[in-house]
């Protein structure tokens, strides 16, 4: 490990250090500084003076030019406040970025002393009196005077302790729900509620663009400074700031530019470029648009694992911080397959002095990302992560935003770029901060709901209590329900079990489930007597619904529509055209239709031939499509004539359905004689190509028939169920939306592009 990067690691936990005549000193939070750290701290001593030394000139050159900047000019926003504020301006803005600090007081309260602390704390900080505009579309904050934050205050303490609680947490979720006008509103407000003459709760909230987590414990440190010398008629304790956070965003921007942005950012590129996104298997399909309804589950790791995984990681010379990301990121892997896993991490990025005391978005969030192929242990994985965090905190100071916008990822609407995941260990004193008020028992208000926001599919929060290790699980509930996260927090917690026990064994044979559960799922589950056909395909499943129920509506696209008799009936004949052309069991047969009643036709009829189905969407670019009928040796397409120049001339027989449809009306309407087997492909879906190019993940038939009896027992698919078919045909949701109910004779309904990209559409 480089000496810098052993420092930079040090900062990122929080450890200060500096020069004092000539001496190394160091101050670091309580139980940072492990006997291993210390000793590198011993082994390190040299360099780091030297470092120390080398860099002072430049290190206090760089610290000067953070300094008061006059306001009579437009002052940028920081990198991480433009994102928002563009967020903002595309109307998608939301109560996600709402960070509500609720404080229970119990005691006298005096209410004067807490109006004139918390208008101290506005004067002081002007980042709380900012609004902000764009000035020929180049977005600008805006600083107010001074002024009186209006405190709303309820009386609640006339009603019965149902009632109070009741209309306490109504209030408090309509609090936390209200958004924000940035270009109108200061980013904080705060409400009272009296629960009675000596119990008060106060909310107050701040936008995420003017604030983070440690901006929370400056806060809540100076509202105690200011109350207590109001309490006592006494002026405010603390000096005025050097700085303002506008200085630092123009700081930031003069900084962050040349030689110093790109030796950063070609790490970053050469790190990150074509990062696969993480695709944890979910309840709900993801909706269009990303919708931050969150609800959290806690975790509490007992003080016997815990303190058996802080002895791993002293062992191993590692932090505890690691060794909590290396279980689950092997957690993740478990769940994915996936071999490269990206979770995002926040720090504070308060490494400079000047910038500690103040309230700002500051907190900058690394891409923690880490191969694990080759079948590792966890040792392996251990190390792995370590050099990952090394490597990330010497690359700390590009934002995010500059990262995201230097590498460009695929972009979309419904979730995070980058990485979907978060994982954090907070610091004891920023989970538990200590602060006091006179004549006040002061506490966190946790409330009684579940609810919350969540900017990610999933974060872990995980924080040391005494001998234990406690967090919360936050997840979006419109793709896990509680049940899957709390299975996954067992899993982590079997994991972290495991891992002490034996870190020197494969990741892929470390257990995730308890006793209790694989009895369950070796005995009790197989313990069934329910039997499934092993010996049809799914096209056969299919004709016998057709047997059954022969004039039931099978499909429905628009006002088309075909009942399972006359579906069967067209699918035979394009499947008898198709054997004529010389498809057999085993053939690839590639399918480029857009979504209609031939789509569907044409999958049964590939099937039916003894074939098996590539789907290839007609809105992917030609040369992905090129490369994957390459790849597939694909020698028969299906497709219309719309799309038939979007096709390479190579494919040796290109059937236009619609320009042949007479040709293929002539043939026989009868049922094929079956020529495939449950062991050979059903069909072969392409993985988006995120990491490079698109991979062909084969299934045979006997993998979708598990998929479809699976889906059907689960969800207790009838003849009389009505489902739509939104996934795109070359998407695997497709799978689950379409076979699982032909094979049951319900009917299928394909909803047009148009109404299946839009969520208002959909509702309606």
């Amino acid at each position: 490990m480089k000496t810098v990067e052993f420092v930079s690691y040090l900062q990122n936990l929080g450890v200060k250090l500096w020069i004092d005549q000539e001496q190394l000193r160091y101050r670091s939070p309580k139980g940072v500084m492990t006997p291993e750290l210390k000793q590198n701290l011993v082994d390190y001593k040299t360099e780091i003076l030297e470092l120390l030394q080398e860099a002072q000139t430049t290190q206090q050159s760089v610290a000067a030019s953070i300094k008061p900047i006059a306001r009579d000019g437009q002052l940028p926003l920081s990198f991480a406040q433009q994102r928002l504020w563009f967020i903002e301006k595309a109307g998608l803005s939301s109560n996600a970025y709402n960070m509500p600090l609720t404080l229970h007081l119990v005691g006298k309260l005096d209410e004067v002393a807490l109006q004139q602390s918390l208008n101290h704390i506005i004067v002081r900080h002007e980042t709380l009196r900012t609004s902000f505009s764009s000035i020929n579309d180049t977005p600008v904050q805006v600083i107010r005077p001074p002024f009186e934050l209006e405190l709303t205050s309820q009386e609640l303490s006339g009603l019965t302790p149902s009632q109070q609680k009741s209309q306490l947490q109504l209030l408090l979720q309509t609090e936390n729900e209200r958004l924000f006008n940035l270009e109108v509103d200061p980013p904080i407000r705060a409400i009272l509620l009296k629960l009675g003459a000596t119990e008060h709760i106060l909310q107050v909230t701040l936008h995420h663009i003017a604030s983070d987590g440690w901006s929370l414990t400056v806060f809540t440190k100076e509202l105690s400074d200011h109350y207590t010398a109001a309490v006592q008629e006494q002026p405010s304790p603390l000096p005025e700031l050097a700085i303002q956070y506008a200085d630092f965003a123009v700081w930031q921007r003069n900084y962050l530019q040349g030689q110093t942005l790109e030796t950063q950012l070609d790490y970053w590129k050469q790190k990150l470029q074509g990062l696969p996104q993480l695709q944890l298997p979910t309840d709900h399909p993801r909706p269009a648009v990303e919708s931050f309804n969150g609800a959290g589950l806690p975790i509490n790791l007992p003080a016997s694992l815990s303190s058996k995984i802080t002895q791993l990681s002293q062992q191993q010379g590692m932090t505890l911080f690691m060794t909590l990301l290396a279980a689950f990121k092997v957690l993740l892997y478990r769940y994915t397959a996936q071999e490269q896993i990206a979770v995002g991490s926040p720090i504070a990025n308060r490494n400079r002095r000047e910038i500690e005391g103040l309230i700002g978005f500051f907190v900058n969030s690394l891409v923690m990302y880490t191969n694990l192929s080759g079948q590792p242990s966890f040792l392996e994985v251990l190390n792995r992560v370590r050099q990952t965090a090394l490597e990330a905190y010497s690359h700390q100071d590009v934002p995010f935003e500059k990262l995201v916008e230097e590498l460009q990822p695929e972009r979309s609407l419904s979730q995070n770029p980058l990485f979907q995941v978060s994982f954090a260990l907070q610091q004891s004193e920023v989970m538990n901060p200590s602060f006091s008020l006179p004549n006040l028992e002061v506490g966190w208000y946790q409330g009684t709901g579940v609810e919350m926001t969540v900017r990610m599919d999933l974060e872990l929060h995980l924080w040391p209590v005494g001998d234990e290790i406690q967090g919360l699980c936050a997840y979006n509930r419109d793709l896990f329900e509680a049940e899957t996260i709390q299975q996954m927090l067992s899993h982590y917690q079997n994991l972290l079990s495991a891992v002490v026990d034996n870190p020197n064994q494969p990741i892929t044979l470390l257990p995730l489930m308890s006793s209790i559960e694989q009895q369950q799922l070796l005995v009790a589950w197989n313990n069934t007597k329910t039997h499934y056909p092993t010996d049809k395909c799914i096209h056969q499943l299919f004709e016998a619904q057709v047997e059954k129920n022969p004039d039931a509506l099978a499909i429905v696209f628009e006002e088309q529509k075909l009942t399972y008799s006359q579906l069967n009936s067209k699918a035979n004949q394009l499947a008898h055209y198709l054997q004529d052309l010389g498809v057999k069991p085993q053939m690839l047969v590639g399918i480029c239709v857009e979504r209609s009643l031939e789509m569907i036709v044409s999958l049964l009829a590939i099937l039916k031939a003894g074939g098996a189905y590539v789907p290839l969407d007609p809105s992917y670019p030609p040369s992905r499509l090129n490369y994957m009928i390459s790849d597939a040796q694909l020698s028969v397409v299906l497709t219309i004539e719309k799309w038939r120049n979007h096709l390479p001339e190579t494919i040796a027989s290109v059937i236009v359905l619609d320009t042949n449809g007479e040709i293929i009306s002539q043939h026989s309407t009868e049922n094929l004689v079956n020529l495939a087997t449950t062991e050979q492909l059903a069909y072969i879906i392409y993985t988006s190509g995120s990491t490079g190019q698109p991979k062909g993940v084969t299934i045979p038939h006997q993998g979708l028939l598990n998929l479809v009896f699976w889906h059907q027992s689960t969800f207790e698919v009838t003849p009389s169920d009505q489902a739509s078919q939104i996934a795109g045909v070359a998407f695997d949701a497709s799978v689950w939306e379409i076979w699982p109910y032909l094979s049951a004779g319900a009917s299928l309904h394909l909803v047009n592009s148009q109404i299946r990209l839009s969520a208002e559409n959909l509702r309606d």
